[in-house]
């Protein structure tokens, strides 16, 4: 232990120990995790307790355990371990590894955190929103404890601006200890399946290669297909193992447990084992190049889960993972190329998780998120979220906790399972048997995340033995005695934690839920053809969103369980089908609409107003303006382009919309079809948005038609981001060098010169140039066509005419 690298810098890391704030920064294998807290046990200047948070449940028990065999000892000891559900800590323990929620209750429970001298974060790198909330706790209780000392651990500092964050903050470095790894690149076709080609890359990397396989692949599903595809086409002495965070702890040591004599191992895990753990005999990796990642929509309340190429930093520590023991290979299933492409980092949770947990936390602390020192801070969308999903649920008023929130947020559970096992706790203490065992089973179900697409209510029923566990350990906590669950209030129950996920059945397998969204139930669900669902989890894929997991519920049940969820309510909508304003009174759950009855009285304002908020969605281009319409459009908008300095305002379609109410609503009263728009007078309902003045400068500076030389008035014909256009019979331009000009000069007019019959023969800006140049063409052409009229040899000198040869001779 003492030829770890992490030894080499213990000198500085001594005299740092005099400060409250040490960032270190060792790769994998330097000892920082598993040779350094001993250490820090020994040096007098901790004279109490030292806890340290690991990101991970795996990693935090086999830190504990292989800390403590150090000592000769088992964990519970000096060293213990902490986490949900499990407790290895002992009255004589200085050391406690604790799992990322055990320290944030610490914290909560005793802000000043008596006894404790010394706090760990390690593996912050991998910006878990709770290590990120812990941290900022821990701050603010550094504030009340000048004595505190806080130690941040990574592997890498790179993008985590600590120094933003902890600006007197002692840094230091140490080198990790590796053995050179040898990467190959594989490209892995993207259509062909991901376990066949990590199979066939493990096969091959375990004929070239000795020793074991670490195989990174993205998540459990994965590494059951690769696990199938493996099956019967290794050798006898190759051991196959998964590792993954729902194994038992059983499966999850023989993993980590080196091979046997004689035989090699091949472990498929996700990216539990990217850090902190070292898993002996492994000298060969292959990498998928994928990891599950976590993202929360905040328009939709769902949390997808998508399978994305991994970071370098990522790649990086995942290959040395074959260099941790002895040199090693690592066979990345990417491109080169597509390394240099990677993203430094994977994104903080903090920046994509669904964010009402950490609010309620934030709310229990007594500030809101934007008032602690948190290292990134949380998108708005997301905290509007958590604190809509919050106070829906009844657990927020304002930024305070009401005795509800108080309550769930005991619970430490998410905040609608809380919800739904107080609720019942309280339906059955009026009476409702069975309720809460009901609860109980349900969150044990949704928590294990093991479930079909059959009604909750059968599953609970079915697996009641191997839910057993995690439901007595609610009982426990909610002071309940243990009882079997029957199943019939789940419906129920998931109705009043998640009513925006209440589906109604509209047509074959698709639902409308309360909140506004539509989901689609898979095809081979026995709960085909149910006229309601109580939804407890969506999904999203390339087709939209679907239904996960559900229990029927009939209408009588909602009325009796969640009666202040209904709402009668007066609603105008626009009916697409007959292109009109329809108005219904509804009986409503959330927005789904159960019943409906016509509306008679309803006012001509109330008509105008559903009319225009369709003219609005609709935009611009579906108002049915006339050709004088727009052409006062064009001129209003080159009027903003050209005379900003004589009042004029830019013209922008949008804005206009925005701003309807004031100019176009007038005109709408009592009008409710749209194709009514068409008998409006739209140039005087534009006009209406100038007064007096305005609309006389208009007319003057950009008017709609000009009187040529001859006494002729002529039409201007005003075009999108273009100079407006003058059709003008060619006679009637004779002996001009130039066109009419508007705007003060500003604006000129390009010429359409036709021909008698008003057809175009030039398009010109230059008039002196077209008499000099191509005049003489156009007149041989037009003399034989129109011999009545004139066509001069010299018409720049000629005077302008509207007439034929005859009327000029007279």
């Amino acid at each position: 232990m003492n030829q770890l690298p992490i030894v080499e810098v213990l000198p500085q890391l001594q005299a740092a120990l005099s400060a409250s704030q040490i960032i270190i920064e060792a790769p994998p294998g330097a000892g920082k995790s598993t040779w350094l807290p001993l250490w820090l046990l020994k040096q007098s200047e901790i004279g109490g307790r030292i806890i340290m948070l690991e990101p991970r449940r795996l990693a935090a028990r086999s830190i504990a355990q292989y800390l403590a065999s150090q000592l000769g000892e088992q964990p519970g000891e000096q060293i213990g371990y902490r986490m949900r559900g499990e407790n290895r800590v002992g009255k004589h323990t200085r050391l406690e590894v604790v799992t990322e929620g055990v320290l944030t209750r610490m914290l909560q429970a005793d802000p000043e955190l008596g006894g404790i001298d010394l706090l760990i974060f390690d593996e912050f790198h991998e910006r878990s929103l709770q290590a990120d909330l812990a941290l900022a706790f821990a701050l603010e209780c550094q504030a009340l404890r000048e004595d505190l000392k806080i130690i941040i651990m990574s592997a890498t500092l790179e993008g985590l601006a600590l120094d933003r964050l902890l600006p007197e903050a002692v840094n230091i470095s140490s080198a990790g200890r590796s053995y050179p790894v040898a990467v190959s690149y594989q490209p892995r076709n993207q259509h062909s399946r991901l376990d066949e080609a990590m199979g066939r890359a493990m096969l091959t990397a375990l004929d070239q290669y000795s020793g074991s396989v670490l195989a990174f692949l993205p998540g459990e599903r994965e590494i059951k297909a690769t696990l199938n595809w493996l099956a019967n086409k290794t050798d006898a002495e190759v051991e196959l193992r998964p590792l993954y965070g729902r194994l038992s702890l059983a499966e999850q040591q023989a993993a980590i447990a080196p091979a046997a004599t004689g035989r090699r191992k091949v472990v498929l895990a996700t990216n539990v084992a990217e850090t902190s753990l070292t898993i002996d005999g492994i000298s060969i990796v292959v990498d998928s190049g994928l990891e599950r990642r976590a993202e929360f929509e905040p328009q939709s309340g769902i949390t997808r889960l998508h399978s994305r190429q991994i970071g370098q930093a990522s790649a990086t520590q995942r290959a040395g993972r074959a260099g941790r023991l002895q040199p090693g290979s690592c066979v990345r299933l990417w491109s080169q190329e597509q390394q240099e492409r990677l993203s430094p980092r994977r994104p903080a949770e903090i920046e994509q998780s669904d964010l009402a947990g950490f609010v309620l936390e934030c709310a229990a602390w007594g500030a809101e998120p934007e008032q602690l020192p948190l290292l990134t801070r949380p998108p708005g969308p997301l905290l509007a979220a958590a604190r809509h999903q919050l106070n829906e649920l009844g657990l927020l008023a304002g930024a305070q906790l009401t005795p509800l929130g108080r309550r769930v947020w005991k619970l430490g559970c998410e905040p609608w399972l809380g919800q739904l096992l107080l609720s019942a706790q309280d339906w059955q203490q009026q009476g409702r048997r069975g309720a809460l065992a009901d609860a109980v089973y349900l969150v044990a179900l949704l928590e294990e995340g093991r479930w079909d697409s059959g009604p909750l209510s059968g599953q609970i029923l079915a697996r009641q033995r191997q839910l057993a566990t995690a439901a007595r350990r609610w009982f426990t906590r909610l002071n309940e005695a243990e009882s079997r669950p029957a199943g019939h209030y789940c419906g129920p129950l998931l109705a009043n934690a998640r009513p925006d996920w209440i589906g109604l059945l509209r047509q074959q397998s698709r639902y409308g839920l309360a909140g506004g969204l539509s989901a689609d139930l898979p095809q081979a669900s026995p709960l085909q053809g149910k006229a309601m669902l109580a939804v407890a989890a969506l999904g999203r894929n390339e087709q939209g969103v679907f239904i996960q997991a559900a229990e029927p519920v009939i209408l009588e049940q909602l009325q009796e369980y969640v009666p202040e969820r209904f709402s009668d309510r007066e609603q105008l909508h626009w009916d697409n089908d007959a292109n009109r304003v329809r108005a219904e009174r509804q009986w409503c759950f959330g927005q789904l609409v159960l019943q409906r009855a016509p509306l008679q009285n309803i006012s001509p304002e109330q008509k105008a107003s559903c009319l225009l908020a369709e003219v609005k969605r609709r935009g611009w281009s579906a108002l049915p303006l006339d050709e004088n319409a727009q052409q006062y459009w064009l001129r209003l908008q080159l009027a903003g382009q050209k005379l900003a300095d004589n009042g004029f305002a830019p013209c922008d379609e949008n804005d206009w919309l925005e701003q309807a109410e004031l100019w176009l609503l007038p005109y709408l009263t009592g009008l409710g079809r749209w194709d009514e728009l068409a008998k409006l007078n739209w140039s005087d309902i534009l006009k209406s948005r100038l007064d007096w003045s305005q609309q006389q400068l208009l007319d003057t500076l950009l008017p709609s038609t000009v009187t040529l030389a001859t006494g002729s008035r002529a039409r201007i014909r005003y075009r999108i981001d273009d100079d407006p256009v003058l059709p003008v019979r060619l006679q009637e331009m004779f002996g001009q060098a130039t066109g009419p000009e508007l705007a003060r000069g500003r604006v000129s007019l390009v010429l359409e010169l036709l021909s008698p019959a008003r057809r175009p023969l030039q398009i010109t800006r230059d008039l002196a140039a077209f008499w000099a140049g191509s005049y003489q063409d156009v007149k041989k052409e037009m003399r034989g066509r129109y011999p009545k009229h004139h066509w001069p040899d010299s018409p720049a000198t000629t005077a302008p005419t509207r007439h034929t040869k005859r009327h000029i001779k007279h």
